[in-house]
């Protein structure tokens, strides 16, 4: 599949976000045919120095920013806004993830958008929304998962808080921006009519949580557990989860375990009576877990079919047989940090075309997107000495 073919080929986004979130989202634009020209400060997008850098790059930056073009101009410019306004006259989706009341200073807002292109599909991301008391309070993914909840919800057995380890909240942020964005373009293609998308970073992590949300409200904030047994159990050389989520599946983790005992106890005939039991139920399930290896486990629990799995780090997902089987994942090696195992996006085109695999350099398209939009050789070059415009070549870093 040629880029040619893809869904949103011919699609143009004037992408001005920067970090995890508004990028995320722009990438999967550009991975569906999209072409995205990603607008960044003259020092770059701040996802560059997230995490250990090798030249202008980060795993961060790599991971959200491929398929893209890059110009690197000052906004506050009267030449960056002039190439901003062009790139608007040609683009169908217009994103930008500065704090709220920003863009609209720079006279980027979406009531100035709309003029210059009426059917424009806008989307501002933020923290917490364009209005609001904490609307211009600064904010990074750790603070939402403490803010929303999810810290709480996800603690640890001892009770204590517990934030995610990865950049959890910006990223299903940019899943939420990215289905909102292309559902406003169908009916921008279907009706002609532009739209403006106020997507937070906030409501983004609520809506993931709404089950727990809910449960919460539903039972006096002390939820019974979805069903036991469930959870983590060390064996005699690491871990592995069990989920014993109906009455079969109990009945054969206790056969497995050779307990008839705990199978046939009459406190817990029935998956909801369990639920009440959970700490006694998953107390002598550990007992028993701790006497074997993970793979033995395992490889029973399994032939009963029962849902079991190893706890695994990365390097053991690298080389599991099921991820190479199906591809996973695929070395890419254009990047300062040489070959990385890129993970496949569920729903993306797998033609292996290189453009898919290659995150730009700060500016490193600036010239080329120049002259597309009408600029002059000598007005490009005249305004990358004055240092309005930056232009990084692939060989520099």
């Amino acid at each position: 599949m040629g880029n040619e073919t893809r869904a949103l080929s011919g699609i143009r986004v004037c992408d001005l976000t920067q970090g995890v979130a508004g990028p995320h989202a722009t990438m999967l634009l550009a991975l569906h045919g999209a072409d995205v020209t990603k607008i960044e400060p003259l020092d770059g997008d701040w996802s560059r120095v997230l995490g250990k850098p090798s030249g202008q790059e980060t795993t961060e930056s790599i991971a959200v920013n491929r398929a893209k073009r890059s110009i690197a101009c000052n906004l506050k410019s009267d030449a960056g806004r002039d190439i901003v306004r062009r790139l608007i006259e040609q683009s169908d989706i217009f994103i930008e993830s500065f704090r709220p009341g920003v863009i609209a200073r720079m006279g980027l807002g979406y009531e100035e958008v709309r003029k210059i292109k009426p059917s424009i599909v806008y989307a501002s991301v933020s923290g917490f929304g364009q209005q609001g008391p904490n609307t211009l309070r600064p904010t990074v993914d750790g603070l939402i998962q403490a803010y929303s909840g999810m810290m709480v919800m996800n603690r640890t057995p001892e009770g204590v808080p517990h934030r995610q380890g990865m950049i959890a909240v910006d990223v299903l942020t940019g899943l939420y921006i990215y289905q909102a964005v292309s559902a406003a373009l169908i009916r921008q293609i279907r009706f002609g009519e532009g739209s403006y998308l106020d997507i937070s970073m906030m409501q983004s992590a609520a809506a993931f949580q709404a089950a727990k949300i809910m449960e919460h409200a539903a039972f006096d904030g002390k939820p019974a557990p979805l069903y036991v047994p469930s959870g983590m159990y060390q064996t005699t050389d690491g871990y592995i989860v069990i989920s014993g989520m109906r009455d079969r599946h109990f009945a054969a983790i206790c056969e497995v375990m050779n307990r008839p005992d705990l199978a046939g106890d009459p406190r817990w005939p029935t998956q909801p009576a369990r639920a009440q039991f959970g700490e006694i139920i998953n107390g002598e399930i550990r007992k028993e877990v701790a006497k074997r290896s993970s793979a033995e486990w395992l490889a029973d629990l399994h032939a009963a079919g029962v849902f079991a799995e190893a706890v695994q780090g990365y390097a053991d997902w690298l080389e599991d047989d099921h991820v190479k089987a199906v591809q996973a994942y695929r070395m890419a090696g254009e990047s300062a940090f040489g070959p990385l195992p890129m993970a496949h996006i569920p729903g993306t085109p797998r033609d292996g075309n290189p453009r898919d695999y290659r995150t730009p350099l700060i500016g490193e398209h600036s010239r080329e997107v120049l002259a597309e939009l009408g600029f002059d050789a000598h007005w490009i070059d005249q305004h990358i000495q004055a240092g309005s415009v930056r232009e990084t070549t692939t060989g520099a870093v």
